[in-house]
């Protein structure tokens, strides 16, 4: 039987790996990449079961009982997500329409999803996955390659990869260019749409992208929330989750008045159940953070598993003389430097979330982060002095 920990490290490695195949089938249109993010919430739905029927029988005390409670709370929020994941990856399998426009800007959103295929001249075939230290060096994920007919997802460090291989990476645009210049040819390009309605889209689907945007955002901060037991940052997820609250029903609104233009709002499903989607990850991202705003105790198990997933948090302060302070976040390249994505930034009492390219940092800044785990020792290098 597998540990409590090795199932919660599991269950978040699985929901996180789920939303971003969910969107990759979203964004490039593919019903295969859907099909892996079912199977992969049936194989989560097992291993949380196994995980609720083991804290049940450690629980032997009242004592006991509160803590293994904090876990199963988190674990049913890691649920909560992969659902969430699930019927995202529905809409394309069901073909309830999504608009070119969205696929479009989703290539623009703040994590990104690109497709890179390695030709005969590939200086990256050949190569192992830990070789070329692909988070470190431009801070994206290889959440899956597909090769001949077949598919590997969430690659495992030690994976060669293979002329003709198609990656599928999930990171920052920077961080996107950064790797095609490294193998020498450009993302695979979308294609051109079969769809254009004369009515202009782009209020529902800014609306749409900026909820994906804060919805991963929440959840890193909820993360970060219950590894650093911090309120103010389960303060931030709660304002967060209002926010995408109010966007939904704007973007509700929106799909109901399209339907009194030339638009059919039955063409407009898939932008509904996308954005009831990422309302519910927010959701899960703040039931999450309500054992902080309780002030309850969490099991130690927590931390060592948020400890050991596949993206860790971290949280630096950015030293007098370091190579972070007074200087953008774009001059320092941080998340290209080190793979690490900075969630938002503590100033005084005030937090800033999602901070963009020319956010300045300042000394005493607090960075809260998330990424590999090698990129903690990069980071910290960089907030710290004498770098």
């Amino acid at each position: 039987m597998r540990s409590i920990k090795d199932l919660l490290v599991a269950a978040k490695d699985a929901s996180e790996l789920m939303v971003d195949l969910a969107y990759a089938a979203v964004l490039f249109d593919d019903r295969e990449i859907a099909r892996e993010v079912i199977e992969l919430a049936d194989q989560m739905s097992e291993e949380l079961f196994d995980l609720r029927r083991t804290c049940i029988l450690a629980a032997r005390s009242p004592e006991d009982a509160d803590y293994f409670a904090g876990i199963v709370q988190v674990a049913s929020a890691m649920e909560k997500i992969g659902d969430a994941a699930e019927d995202i990856a529905r809409v394309v399998l069901k073909r309830l329409g999504v608009p070119h426009e969205l696929r479009q800007d989703l290539r623009h959103a703040d994590e990104v999803i690109g497709r890179v295929p390695l030709d005969d001249t590939s200086p990256l075939a050949g190569q192992a996955l830990v070789q070329l230290g692909i988070p470190r060096e431009t801070g994206l994920w290889v959440i899956a390659i597909k090769r001949d007919l077949g598919w590997i997802f969430a690659p495992q460090r030690d994976e060669v990869l293979h002329t003709r291989d198609v990656l599928y990476l999930q990171g920052s645009e920077d961080g996107l260019a950064l790797f095609a210049r490294f193998n020498g040819s450009p993302p695979d390009e979308l294609e051109p749409p079969e769809w254009q309605p004369s009515s202009n889209l782009s209020v529902a689907v800014d609306l749409l992208v900026e909820m994906k945007n804060i919805s991963e955002v929440a959840v890193g901060l909820a993360y970060s929330a219950l590894l650093l037991h911090d309120k103010s940052l389960a303060a931030e997820v709660i304002a967060l989750e209002d926010r995408t609250d109010q966007m939904h029903e704007d973007l509700e609104g929106w799909v109901l008045a399209a339907g009194r233009t030339e638009l059919d709002p039955f063409e407009l499903r898939g932008l509904l159940h996308i954005g009831d989607a990422a309302e519910r990850i927010t959701d899960a991202a703040q039931a999450m953070v309500w054992l902080v705003e309780r002030d309850e105790e969490l099991h130690p198990i927590v931390a060592e598993a948020l400890a050991e997933a596949d993206e860790v948090v971290g949280q630096f302060v950015v030293a007098e003389q370091s190579a972070l302070a007074n200087q953008t976040l774009g001059s320092t390249r941080v998340e290209s430097e080190t793979g690490m994505y900075v969630l938002a930034v503590q100033r005084g009492h005030r937090w800033r979330y999602r901070p963009r390219k020319g956010f300045v940092l300042l000394p005493a800044d607090r960075i809260v982060a998330t990424g590999p785990e090698d990129g903690i020792d990069l980071l910290a290098a960089l907030a710290g002095a004498g770098t």
